[in-house]
């Protein structure tokens, strides 16, 4: 009889794909980030019922470059099947889910395609992802 947490299935294809979803949204926050960091203004202006509101757009470039390098990072060893890439993208991607949520008020149709991408990489990670381990001889 065998063991069903060492078996690899169909399956491991979910891992795979987790770790490509996770190394295109590190791609995506690091050009973000340096977009933001390069970029000409570094200041946002926002005015509300008489109050102005400053927000440091070099300080949120700097957040993305060091949120996306660590989600390359991580999606890297998570194709070689690494238990503690699996934990790390667990807690990357639900932060990034939290802040999908307060930004769907200023883009509701990017913040939910977001959102969705983020639960199906968790199911993956939560469900499939100790299959990556074995298949990778772990």
């Amino acid at each position: 009889m065998s063991d069903s947490r060492t078996e690899v299935t169909g399956w491991v294809g979910w891992g795979v794909f987790a770790s490509i979803v996770l190394l295109v949204a590190g791609l995506f926050d690091l050009v973000y980030g340096l977009a933001a960091v390069i970029g000409p203004n570094s200041a946002y202006f926002l005015t509300t019922e008489g109050q102005l509101f400053l927000f440091d757009i070099a300080g949120w470039g700097w957040w993305h470059i060091i949120a996306g390098a660590a989600m390359i990072v991580v999606s890297l060893f998570l194709f070689r099947g690494a238990t503690w890439a699996r934990v790390v993208a667990i807690i990357l991607v639900a932060f990034n889910g939290l802040s999908q949520l307060a930004l769907l008020p200023v883009q509701p149709w990017w913040s939910i395609i977001v959102l969705a991408l983020d639960i199906l990489v968790l199911y993956a990670l939560t469900v499939h992802g100790r299959e990556l381990k074995v298949a990778h001889g772990g």
